[in-house]
């Protein structure tokens, strides 16, 4: 009795380790907007909404792999109608301390020569058999960033085609830096859920130092919803060049 009893704590310890360890969650998961609940307002529709189903569908199975999304701390929007039937649209405000918690993880990126801190926000997702998935917000409004770099993960497909360049920047290279900062450190697979997170192959090729696309390809996954032009975004090199 007591051996099984050994037994059973020593495979509970080893199921505890491997599901809060990082090095043992080889997929990554990078979406723009996530949907899981109406309190955490970082999605606007469809592609939020699936892109939430499928980290609640991988909680479930124990797939080992983690969610990297922006935190909107004004959400999408909220919508309301005038006494003339128009529509107006306010900001969806909430507070990210009464459903996610801070951690103490900074990373840097570079935009338009300024240094911008990036913080993370961290929500479990706890899985049907118990089973914890983690997903990571990014965040920018913190001190000592500059009030406009504050305001870049404020809103969801908010501001000019600018912002969004930034806010993709921060999502795709802010995103890897973060997860390589956390101890993720042997991620096989990075799935791209739509285009919005391409900077990632450019980091992932930087961390690999020399220029092999083939072997960066081996590691990414991309899921596309529109396929059609109006359902990407297009940056002009002169944009790339002006953040870089």
């Amino acid at each position: 009795m007591i051996q099984r009893l050994h037994r059973s704590d020593l495979g509970n310890s080893l199921r505890t380790l491997m599901e809060n360890d990082p090095a043992f969650r080889p997929v990554a998961y990078f979406s723009m907007e996530v949907g899981l609940k109406e309190s955490i307002p970082t999605y606007s529709g469809g592609l939020g909404v699936l892109a939430g189903d499928i980290l609640k569908s991988a909680a479930d199975l124990g797939v080992p792999m983690a969610g990297v999304t922006l935190l909107y701390r004004k959400g999408y929007f909220v919508q309301e109608f005038n006494q003339d039937d128009w529509q107006l649209q306010k900001p969806a405000v909430w507070d990210p301390s009464k459903e996610l918690t801070l951690l103490p993880n900074r990373i840097s990126i570079t935009i338009e020569g300024r240094e911008i801190q990036v913080g993370v926000w961290v929500y479990e997702c706890i899985g049907a058999t118990g089973y914890p998935l983690p997903i990571y917000f990014l965040d920018t409004d913190f001190e000592p960033n500059h009030p406009d770099d504050r305001k870049l993960c404020w809103y969801l497909y908010g501001g000019d085609n600018h912002y969004r360049l930034c806010q993709e920047f921060i999502l795709g290279v802010g995103g890897l830096r973060m997860l390589r900062a956390l101890g993720y450190m042997n991620i096989d697979t990075f799935h791209l859920n739509e285009g919005h997170a391409g900077f990632l192959t450019l980091e992932l090729m930087r961390e690999l130092g020399y220029y092999d696309p083939d072997r960066i390809r081996e590691q990414v996954v991309f899921t596309t919803h529109t396929p059609v032009p109006a359902g990407h975004d297009y940056f002009t090199f002169g944009e790339i060049d002006q953040d870089s």
